[in-house]
């Protein structure tokens, strides 16, 4: 139990915090990104708007820089402009600042740029702006290996810290999570442990009380009703506390279950027999589907006891009339144990998730006539999760009413 409780308060734990430290890291990167691209652009624009160059003629400094743009970008920056008429021929290049990059080689990226039909975009480390004047267009680049170099290395630093905080953080959540739900583990323990010794000291008392009862009955004769109902009572107390015990032993054994490979087929016919004739009596058509030859490995007992309840729980709130299915199949690497039965009452959606809570019924009133408890179908659910399965509860029009449980083999 605790193991459990600590897995999951760990995923929960490490899931949360690895989606924040995802959503942070590409929150800082994306702005990084978008900081590069911006001030490309911003000088690009600045060079298309003075025709390819920073410097206006005579080689004296542009006076009308952008309030944003350093003084020393027109001398740090390494670009290029091809100037293409309106034949498609290149009719001016200027290669000045730029000597990584040859004549051919600029034609052939300003080529590409206009193929690609965007105004602007990259084209290896190279930022270009597309623009068009009085039928000729101007493409220039901007080298932006340097900014593109620092986002890599600050997106391979950042990932890579991310990455170490999260072991980190790994590390002291798996220590700390002993710590913290030792309380609630120890409690559930002491939970299961009190209503199995409290089972077994109620029932010295009920064996008194009903063999006290047998006595009067001979004395007084079986027909008094105030005994009857004393010893109707006690049945009903004891049936109880029989079924809380097994759910505790039951939640108990998860982990050290006896299991061996049975021929789950035959298990199931044989528990779903008793039920064929109860059915009958009560005027209810009973049809099982039960997929021959099946083995499954798990507990014998367990899975008699399983098929007995949801059996049980579907007679028993089946009206005259109506009809029970009970199906085993194997589909894939999964068993299947389903069981289908009509409902005169209302069956609500929002019922079927506190179908398998302990004491309770879909009928407000609580009515015992059925003879239940509500413990029930928690012992079946406790059944399935010790063989690590799943089972689920659903109704197709309100008035039907299915429980299957998937077992994997």
């Amino acid at each position: 139990m605790l193991r459990k409780l600590k897995i999951k308060f760990v995923t929960l734990a490490m899931a949360a915090l690895v989606a924040l430290m995802v959503v942070v890291v590409a929150a800082m990167n994306i702005i990084n990104y978008v900081s590069v691209v911006d001030e490309a652009d911003s000088v690009l624009s600045f060079i298309l708007e003075n025709q390819g160059d920073f410097l206006q003629s005579g080689n004296k400094f542009n006076n009308n820089l952008p309030t944003n743009m350093s003084p020393e970008t027109p001398y740090e920056s390494r670009y290029f402009t091809v100037v293409i008429d309106e034949g498609g021929n290149v009719s001016n290049t200027d290669m000045s600042q730029i000597a990584t990059v040859d004549r051919t080689t600029a034609i052939e990226y300003a080529q590409k740029a206009v193929q690609k039909g965007k105004t602007k975009g990259f084209i290896g480390n190279y930022r270009y702006f597309v623009s068009s004047e009085q039928g000729n267009t101007y493409v220039s680049f901007l080298d932006c290996g340097r900014r593109l170099n620092a986002f890599k290395s600050f997106l391979y630093i950042s990932s890579a810290v991310a990455f170490a905080g999260l072991i980190a953080v790994f590390a002291v959540v798996f220590v700390m999570a002993g710590r913290i739900i030792k309380p609630m583990a120890e409690a559930y323990e002491k939970q299961k442990r009190f209503i199995t010794d409290a089972g077994h000291e109620i029932k010295t008392p009920l064996t008194i009380i009903n063999a006290n009862a047998d006595i009067l009955g001979m004395e007084l004769g079986e027909d008094n009703e105030s005994l009857a109902d004393i010893q109707q009572q006690t049945k009903r107390l004891r049936s109880l506390t029989d079924d809380l015990v097994m759910l505790a032993r039951m939640e108990e054994a998860e982990h050290n279950m006896v299991k061996v490979w049975f021929p789950i087929s035959d298990v199931v016919s044989e528990a779903a027999q008793p039920f064929h004739h109860l059915a009958v009596s009560q005027g209810k058509k009973f049809v099982s589907n039960i997929e021959p030859m099946l083995s499954f490995y798990g507990n014998d007992k367990s899975i008699d006891r399983l098929t007995a309840l949801i059996l049980d729980n579907a007679l028993k709130y089946s009206p005259e009339g109506g009809t029970v299915l009970l199906t085993l199949t194997k589909q894939g690497r999964n068993i299947y144990i389903s069981c289908f039965n009509t409902s005169a009452a209302e069956i609500k959606p929002e019922q079927l998730k506190h179908i398998f809570d302990r004491f309770y019924r879909m009928d407000s009133s609580r009515n015992s006539g059925t003879g239940g408890h509500g413990i029930g179908l928690s012992v079946a659910k406790a059944i399935v999760a010790a063989h690590g399965g799943k089972i689920s509860a659903w109704t197709k029009d309100g008035h039907s009413f299915q429980i299957t449980a998937v077992f994997p083999v």
